[in-house]
């Protein structure tokens, strides 16, 4: 990405502003948020290279971790974009402002395209989420399937309290996760749900300490993997579209993709 995604110059972006490291191993992704200096805060190019890898996945990988490297996972946006001089090369929200609406919405779907894509029903995405987990942050946690926490883990969906609303994907996972109620009342109060809590209302899947985070996501990766992958995929596309159906389409739709299984494991 080497031009503003929200109208700033086209300026060389650097690999710091980008802020990414990306790893394969096998069937096994670590995407890591670095700029620890920063507290991981990201910016529009953080969000197209995430798109890039999405867009680039090698077609073994099954499991897709994303962590954050030093003492957060990830602050939110970069607090340079509420600035007029915004992020060098990326522009500021002063400068989007002068977007026509059509143009915004198409800047804000370039930028959901980093989160979406890991929702797709061949990979396994899990967070692993230490200390502030914070606006885009928190999205960026909610568009993974599993999040395994640290007990210092602080998540707040900050956007709000800041005169603006959730726009990277969050607030249906959010939804979904703890209900309407819950949702309204986390984002509209904008204040800190920590990791028991987050656990105890349905945001994390493991709450552990600091020390066993990286053991716990190799324990869950390879559970994980221990499964058939085409079983997995299938089973995960069931569960993504149940909310959506009636009981009596979700049986149709488990009875075609077993039909599917059977096929493929006894011909």
């Amino acid at each position: 990405m080497t031009e503003a995604a929200f109208g700033g110059s086209a300026e060389k972006i650097s690999p710091e502003e980008v802020g990414l490291r990306y790893e394969v191993d096998g069937e096994i992704a670590t995407i890591t948020l670095d700029r620890p200096e920063k507290r991981n805060a990201q910016t529009f190019a953080t969000w197209a290279a995430l798109a890039d890898i999405g867009d680039h996945l090698p077609q073994q990988v099954r499991i897709v971790v994303v962590r954050g490297e030093g003492p957060s996972f990830s602050a939110g946006i970069d607090l340079r974009m509420f600035t007029p001089e915004g992020v060098p090369g990326q522009g500021s929200f002063a400068s989007s402002a002068t977007l026509d609406s059509s143009t915004f919405e198409q800047r804000v779907a370039q930028a959901q395209r980093g989160f979406l894509w890991l929702r797709r029903p061949d990979i396994v995405s899990v967070a692993a989420v230490q200390g502030h987990a914070i606006g885009a942050g928190f999205q960026l946690a909610l568009a993974c399937d599993l999040r395994i926490l640290a007990d210092d883990a602080r998540l707040c969906m900050k956007e709000p309290a800041l005169g603006l609303v959730p726009d990277l994907t969050g607030t249906k996972p959010l939804v979904d996760l703890v209900g309407l109620s819950r949702a309204v009342e986390i984002c509209l109060t904008a204040r800190t749900v920590g990791a028991e809590e987050a656990a105890r209302i349905g945001l994390a899947e493991l709450v552990v300490t600091r020390d066993e985070l990286d053991g716990a996501v190799r324990d869950l990766t390879a559970a994980l993997l221990a499964t058939d992958r085409d079983a997995a995929t299938a089973t995960k596309r069931l569960l993504q579209g149940a909310s959506g159906r009636s009981l009596e389409e979700q049986c149709a739709a488990e009875a075609r993709e077993q039909a599917a299984r059977v096929k493929a494991r006894f011909s």
